[in-house]
């Protein structure tokens, strides 16, 4: 099935008889007529629908906790609920296939890159990757090529990848075989998506499409074009960080001809339980299921309003709010007044005040999906008490790292983790083969990879980063022996 143009968006594609379902989808009604029918449950798991669970354990729905029974079956079983679900799903989205993840993003982004793996080509991966796709790439045996997306330094933010960086990137890099965007990022900047997957299809790469923070995108035309729309090839998303499902819930989305369903199933067979949880799996599809309904649709769009007219309310009070392509995420410049984001988070936790993503200069808040309302007063007193206890001279910018157009690396992850390593001061550390990861700071987005050769830039950057911003950064890196 072709998937959704790109000025398409579900809001208008809903109105087609083709995508209009039953109040309940497939899984939930499996899973409601199994906890409901009255037989000799002796199966795993070992609670037994609930009835052996702890005496203080708190409410859950126990007995639709069930096994990958005939009629209810999983993500890679061709029959069942959950086969139904998942292509109900494709049909909404307008993927071809889809398949329902428990293992959060981070399992189903792995998946993609062991299937990659079997393509001839190199893999071409952003600097400001999650950590979850390198450990796939020392899964699949494979050494990436990295390349730099721009760098704010007045707000030491990841910057969308120009479409003109990406066309100098894929002449520089030779033959790749997928191409991996973040989009949207954490803090809610989104990528010309519809023109670099257009880009990387005229020289031969596939795209997959991180897209954990922007499963809500394309269900309303305020925000960005989704993934799937701009014709990317594998798009995943995060159902708990954008679509309100429970904790490690996510999907990946598939479409064109670069990957065969099988070949994805495989590489899910590989990484993916084979006890899923049908109450995860049950909480994705109630998730999706909303966001395509029209009554889902109207409070998004009411969440959506109600998140902008917050954003004024701070606006006009002062509090310096970054740009970004979200709505649902306001992004706090902490630089402007003097402080971290991890100090001004530190300072606003003490305080009953939970938000996430703490940066150099700034701080994320998510809005998600609940209502908005009534949360301007609150939010704005907090953050004036903020301004009040920590403001001071704007911090200066931030120097982006020293990082070419496109890093290759001296050693496959893979190899530089299975080897001895010793550690050493950053000073000493020139010219040696880094043997780990070095995430500074959240969310687990490195500086340092495993495989890659410390060049004397490198170190001198890292080590003025480490007298700039204390305890960000440690002194010492290990290398392999």
């Amino acid at each position: 099935m072709a998937g959704l143009s790109a000025g398409q968006t579900l809001e208008t594609a809903l109105k087609s008889s083709r995508l209009l379902r039953p109040s309940r989808w497939p899984l939930e009604q499996a899973l409601a007529k199994a906890a409901g029918a009255s037989r000799l449950f002796l199966h795993l798991p070992a609670h037994r629908r609930g009835t052996g669970r702890p005496p203080s354990a708190v409410a859950l729905p126990w007995s639709y906790d069930l096994p990958e029974l005939p009629d209810i079956g999983g993500p890679l079983e061709p029959d069942g609920a959950v086969a139904e679900s998942q292509q109900q799903l494709a049909q909404c989205l307008g993927a071809e296939r889809s398949w329902y993840g428990v293992n959060g993003a981070s399992g189903l982004l792995q998946a993609c890159l062991l299937a990659a793996a079997q393509r001839p080509g190199q893999l071409l991966l952003p600097r400001n990757l999650h950590r979850s796709l390198l450990h796939g790439c020392a899964l699949a045996g494979v050494t990436p090529a990295l390349y730099s997306p721009p760098i704010d330094p007045l707000t030491g933010l990841w910057q969308p990848l120009p479409p003109e960086q990406l066309e100098r990137l894929l002449r520089q890099a030779g033959p790749v075989s997928l191409l991996v965007l973040v989009s949207p990022t954490y803090q809610g900047l989104a990528s010309d998506l519809p023109e670099l997957v257009a880009i990387a299809h005229r020289y031969g790469a596939a795209v997959l499409v991180d897209e954990a923070h922007g499963g809500h995108f394309g269900f309303d035309s305020s925000l960005p074009v989704c993934a799937l729309a701009a014709g990317a090839d594998l798009v995943v998303h995060s159902v708990h960080k954008s679509l309100g499902g429970l904790g490690q819930s996510a999907a990946l989305h598939s479409q064109g001809a670069a990957f065969a369903p099988a070949a994805l199933e495989q590489a899910l067979g590989w990484l993916q339980t084979s006890s899923p949880s049908a109450v995860l799996m049950l909480s994705a599809e109630q998730a999706y299921r909303h966001h395509c309904s029209a009554t889902g649709g109207r409070q998004l769009l009411a969440r959506l309003q109600q998140a902008q007219v917050l954003r004024e309310q701070l606006l006009a009070a002062g509090i310096p709010l970054l740009m970004n392509d979200d709505p649902l995420r306001l992004l706090l410049h902490t630089g402007a007044w003097g402080c971290s984001g991890a100090e001004a988070d530190a300072w606003l936790l003490q305080r009953g005040v939970i938000a996430e993503c703490p940066e150099l200069l700034s701080l994320t808040f998510c809005l998600g999906l609940g209502p908005s309302r009534g949360l301007g007063r609150q939010l704005r007193q907090a953050l004036q008490q903020l301004r009040q206890a920590k403001g001071a001279p704007a911090l200066p910018p931030v120097q982006p790292p020293p990082f070419p157009l496109i890093s290759r690396l001296a050693l496959s992850p893979q190899q530089a983790w299975a080897q001895p390593s010793q550690a050493l001061p950053l000073g000493q550390a020139s010219g040696r083969i880094a043997a780990e990861l070095l995430c500074p700071y959240p969310p687990g987005i490195p500086v340092v990879l495993p495989g890659e050769r410390l060049e004397p830039v490198r170190l001198e950057w890292l080590q003025q980063q480490q007298r700039l911003w204390a305890g960000q950064i440690p002194d010492t890196v290990r290398v392999l022996v």
